[in-house]
């Protein structure tokens, strides 16, 4: 009897120490890719596929392209079979399901004990029956009955909670870099950008407000945050002529802002003519920005990944799904769960466009904005609305630190010509009929800078080297002859989780860290002028 008694207690604790584990999804795959016309096969791991080339960061952490044409069959079966799988999981989440539970246990552990209790309870009524009797044996049972009902009594689920995976969000991001930087820590991910678009901005506005992009420091704490850790909300709030009409509600992946899809006065932005043909346009601050889902993006990136992320944590798609097939039905919000309980937006042509109410909890401060928030900040008071005028085109000037715009006004052309400098300071040139008329402006703001990582600073990364990668035991820091030892300011190691496991202030060539558990961390390594950024993968 005690035999059975212990093989019982340790079957019950086996399969509740099984659901005590956590899955660790991150998972990266090192292969030898052949390509035609290489001598050797290229080492690296699969990023994505787009537009006919298959992207791959090799192992100096470079991404690099080759058309799938150039593949042996192999590897195009990988590709296919791993953007599928990428598609499976949603590209973006990893969701982990987290019902609200009576008595704060969790639900299939609670159901396991009951049924083991049961079990022993039952046993030990065998036992009673054949030395107490019938009454004893009445008894044991009615206790096992009430043990096993308790533990199936639970409230019904309440809140789905989902935790992103920072390295695939960020690949979303990585076609648009190096004019967008992106990093985070265990609470948000962080965008920073300058705000200033790579396509034709402003052109086909009929109803201009005299507004035009400037740079904005979206920057070191200024940066836009996206939750890490999104959660649905009790209700979903509207995003309408009552919320959210001021600030962002939304980050594309380019590191534009995405309002609202109704203005501050109450109209929608699009029908009323005030958008270009991008779906944006420059706010009171002369800061750019989109109030319609940015579809556009796609021609630079892939369908099965978002085009933004909702400052309330969840994604942003285009008329498709991740995988490939044809949007599902939405729901009021503008989006739907998907079967493993994930949350996504859609984009659509017509109102809302892309978020109809917002389904992850947020913060609306009493004037009307998601807190936490960028600020933009002007350099010049705000224009009002020019009657008449419509924007027919927006170029940058030759030296790269301004824009040239043309418009029309009762059939008679004008211009805006103008610049900045390395103080900030502002020169606006109005070309009107009768002549210029020059303005200058000084920003007392700090200049903004936009950090660098391994996408952007590919010379200090080619001089920056990690080996053994993966490592096992440690790993060395080798600079080449471009860098030497006090040209590095700090290092940190940051799990895929984003909490920071190792930082220092000095160089050193080896660094054992046999203290880093199986998985996938940053490097990152602030030099004078840039920051480099490796990823070391520990086995």
């Amino acid at each position: 009897m005690k035999k059975l008694l212990f093989i019982l207690l340790f079957c019950m604790a086996g399969s509740l120490a099984l659901l005590a584990h956590s899955v660790n999804y991150q998972h990266v795959v090192l292969r030898k890719w052949h390509i035609k016309g290489s001598e050797k096969p290229i080492e690296g791991s699969f990023y994505f596929s787009k537009k006919g080339e298959v992207y791959i960061e090799d192992v100096q952490f470079r991404v690099v392209h080759f058309p799938m044409n150039s593949l042996s069959k192999e590897d195009k079966d990988y590709v296919l079979n791993r953007e599928a799988e990428l598609a499976n999981m949603n590209a973006n989440v990893v969701p982990v399901l987290q019902p609200t539970i009576e008595r704060g246990e969790n639900q299939n552990k609670l159901w396991l004990f009951g049924i083991g209790i049961a079990l022993l309870t039952a046993f030990a009524g065998v036992q009673l029956l054949k030395t107490r009797g019938m009454m004893g044996s009445a008894v044991t049972f009615s206790v096992a009955t009430l043990c096993l009902l308790f533990s199936f009594k639970t409230k019904s689920v309440q809140q789905t909670q989902t935790t992103t995976n920072p390295f695939v969000m960020d690949s979303a991001f990585i076609p648009f870099k190096p004019d967008v930087y992106t990093h985070w820590d265990q609470t948000y991910f962080y965008v920073e950008s300058k705000g200033l678009a790579k396509h034709e901005m402003m052109t086909g506005i009929t109803g201009w407000q005299q507004q035009v992009p400037i740079p904005q420091c979206y920057t070191g704490s200024n940066a836009w945050s996206i939750p890490l850790n999104p959660v649905i909300g009790d209700t979903a709030i509207p995003v309408n002529q009552q919320h959210f009409l001021r600030g962002a509600i939304a980050v594309a992946v380019n590191g534009i802002a995405i309002f609202n899809p109704y203005t501050n006065t109450g109209v929608d932005a699009f029908l009323d003519g005030q958008l270009d043909q991008w779906g944006g346009h420059s706010g009171r601050a002369d800061d750019y920005h989109y109030h319609t889902a940015p579809v556009h993006l796609y021609s630079q990136s892939n369908t099965s990944r978002p085009i933004a992320f909702g400052l309330d944590g969840f994604a942003v798609y285009g008329s498709v799904e991740p995988d490939g097939s044809q949007m599902a039905t939405l729901d009021a919000n503008h989006g739907h769960f998907e079967t493993n309980g994930v949350y996504h937006y859609h984009a659509s042509p017509s109102a809302p466009y892309m978020i109809g109410k917002m389904v992850g909890k947020v913060t609306e401060d009493n004037t009307m904005q998601i807190i936490p928030q960028a600020a933009a900040r002007p350099v010049r008071p705000a224009g009002t609305p020019l009657n008449g005028a419509v924007i027919t085109s927006f170029t940058p000037n030759g030296t790269g630190n301004g824009y040239n715009m043309t418009y029309t006004r009762n059939g008679q052309n004008y211009a805006w010509n103008y610049s900045w400098d390395a103080s900030n300071h502002y020169t606006f040139n109005y070309v009107t009929p009768a002549g210029t008329t020059t303005t200058n402006y000084t920003n007392n703001q700090p200049v903004c800078f936009l950090p660098t990582s391994v996408q952007e600073s590919i010379s200090a990364s080619q001089e920056l080297t990690i080996f053994p990668n993966p490592s096992v035991n440690g790993f060395s820091l080798s600079l080449g002859k471009e860098l030497a030892g006090e040209d590095v300011e700090s290092i940190e190691i940051f799990a895929a989780s984003g909490t920071k496991v190792f930082e220092t202030k000095s160089f050193s060539n080896g660094m054992p860290m046999t203290c880093l558990s199986k998985g996938v961390y940053s490097v990152r390594v602030h030099l004078r002028s840039s920051l480099v950024i490796k990823k070391l993968v520990v086995e």
